[in-house]
């Protein structure tokens, strides 16, 4: 559904927003999600209920993303990358789906990053393909992440390494 007056969307608060001046070719959006203008959203994905995709977005086809999840601006995200519900992507993080690109040769093979439920990716962090960010994770701004983070870990850095383990959902450490 198409919203076009603005002022309408409390009233609607269980419709789904699209900005005017978004391109959403994709159905599936759950209730209560607004995506904000000139956002892309390409058919063929799949976004759950009351998530905010912010303006300058670009979600390519066979993305799945969950519920709660806020997405900031200058985001893309590549086919097949999968993001838990609960999930916070900073401005400008980058995510990648193909580990040798090529400019005029494409792979059969396209893996993008999962994010697993409750994580939090900070500002110009570099995500490359086929990882898995754990649950209740953080990864710290301008972060170069190349191996799996585990749940509960924050990591910081080029390459991206464990700074503090046990952290919860709320950043509380448990002991």
């Amino acid at each position: 559904m198409r919203v076009t007056d603005y002022n309408s969307m409390s009233s609607m608060s269980t419709d789904p927003f699209i900005h005017p001046q978004a391109s959403v070719q994709t159905n599936l959006i759950g209730k209560g999600t607004r995506i904000w203008q000139f956002a892309i959203v390409l058919s063929g994905v799949k976004i759950g209920e009351c998530c905010n995709i912010n303006a300058h977005t670009f979600i390519e086809e066979e993305v799945l993303i969950g519920n709660d999840v806020t997405i900031k601006c200058g985001v893309y995200l590549w086919k097949r990358t999968i993001i838990g519900d609960g999930v916070f992507i900073g401005p400008n993080a980058t995510f990648t789906n193909e580990k040798y690109p090529r400019s005029q040769g494409y792979s059969d093979e396209f893996s993008g990053p999962i994010l697993m439920e409750g994580c939090s990716i900070g500002a110009n962090a570099t995500i490359l393909p086929n990882l898995t960010i754990g649950r209740n994770a953080m990864v710290g701004a301008g972060c170069v992440v190349t191996k799996d983070v585990p749940d509960n870990c924050c990591v910081v850095g080029n390459p991206a390494k464990i700074i503090r383990s046990n952290i919860g959902p709320h950043w509380e450490i448990s002991e």
